[in-house]
């Protein structure tokens, strides 16, 4: 789905060409927003697609594939699309048959194009696309360079950079551009979690949950996506950028160190991952007498499968069999207003030296 207009190919003018060659779109220049992806559907052959294209990328599991592939094939794929089709059934947004990722990913990107023809008019193309799944980044990227859209910009929804992240997103976009004749110029856009726009944006949605509390919590976990302990020491720098992430925030919040923790979820495998795991961090608060804790994802744009279910159900079960009371989920930043207009701002960044704010950029054929 584009968010803006469409623009219809035109022919080049009948000084620079003849009159019989092919169409060719006006120069724009195009955003596109990528996210993780999501399954078509809850049905096991859904979910057993969409599973194998997501663990057959070697950025999320660098097993060799003569030894990965069989297993993830004939063992892995016969059970896990049962299970993690019954975690999505639970969430799935039934009124438009899809998952929350694309409900909200969808409305992220009509803001986002919004805000962009505020500042930049009918010059810039808006549309999103997810690395595994639908819309694939190929066929976006496609369609934008088809409208005449020569320069883009590729942003990650990912405020740290991880390799299974951020640098599978990029792979795939390179990987489309290897498919064209005619390649535009690509800019991608690096790790966001220190953008002060950001940061406010995601301290905002921490005050305002305060704010509706009756009782304040006693600790504030912030939980981000896991990874194995061998991606820090390899030097993929997610750990680290996650650690500097709630430090920043906590100092904008003004919290006390032990206010606030850092942990990490969605383990799977045997190898040792980078810790401590969220589901039995927030069972040994229990433990300790926390009653009340607060949780935020902050490594997630959207909310997603794994704030949905396993955040507000494996999560809060372990921390309420442990002996806690109440817990309190607070939502990823979705579409909120202050949200979106950190992502453009984020965007301009890049977009420096190809568009100026409210003048006229269209590029000369």
């Amino acid at each position: 789905m584009t968010a803006t207009s469409t623009a219809t190919p035109v022919r080049a003018p009948s000084s620079s060409a003849p009159s019989d060659h092919p169409p060719i779109a006006r120069g724009k220049v195009g955003v596109v927003l990528a996210n993780l992806g999501t399954p078509d559907a809850t049905d096991y052959w859904s979910m057993r697609r969409y599973l194998s294209e997501f663990l057959s990328d070697q950025r999320v599991v660098d097993y060799p594939r003569w030894k990965w592939q069989p297993l993830l094939q004939l063992i892995i794929l016969t059970r896990r699309p049962f299970s993690s089709g019954k975690a999505y059934k639970s969430i799935w947004n039934q009124e438009k048959n899809e998952s929350p990722l694309l409900t909200i990913t969808r409305a992220q990107t009509e803001k986002f194009a919004r805000a962009m023809k505020a500042r930049h008019g009918d010059t810039v193309e808006v549309d999103f696309c997810m690395r595994y799944g639908n819309p694939s980044t190929r066929s976006v990227l496609n369609r934008l360079q088809q409208k005449g859209c020569k320069r883009i910009v590729f942003f990650p929804l990912y405020p740290q950079y991880g390799s299974p992240t951020t640098a599978t997103a990029n792979d795939e976009a390179f990987r489309a551009l290897m498919k064209m004749k005619w390649q535009p110029a690509l800019r991608t856009v690096p790790a966001y979690f220190e953008h002060s726009a950001y940061q406010q944006a995601l301290a905002s949605s921490i005050e305002e949950a305060y704010a509706s509390f009756d009782e304040r919590p006693t600790k504030l976990v912030m939980s981000y996506h896991g990874v194995p302990e061998r991606y820090l020491l390899e030097g993929d720098p997610y750990h680290c950028q996650c650690q500097k992430t709630t430090r920043l925030l906590r100092e904008r919040l003004g919290f006390d160190e032990a206010e606030v923790d850092t942990a990490f979820q969605s383990q799977f495998g045997p190898e040792k991952w980078v810790g401590p795991q969220t589901v039995e961090h927030v069972a040994a608060l229990a433990r300790q007498g926390h009653r009340h804790i607060a949780i935020a994802s902050p490594a997630f744009a959207a909310d997603c499968v794994e704030t949905l279910e396993e955040i507000q159900e494996e999560i809060r079960d372990s921390f309420i069999a442990a002996g806690g009371e109440t817990f309190s989920y607070i939502p990823c930043l979705n579409d909120r207003d202050d949200h979106i207009q950190a992502l453009v701002a984020i965007a301009g960044d890049e977009l420096a030296g190809w568009l100026t704010p409210n003048e006229d950029t269209s590029f000369r054929e």
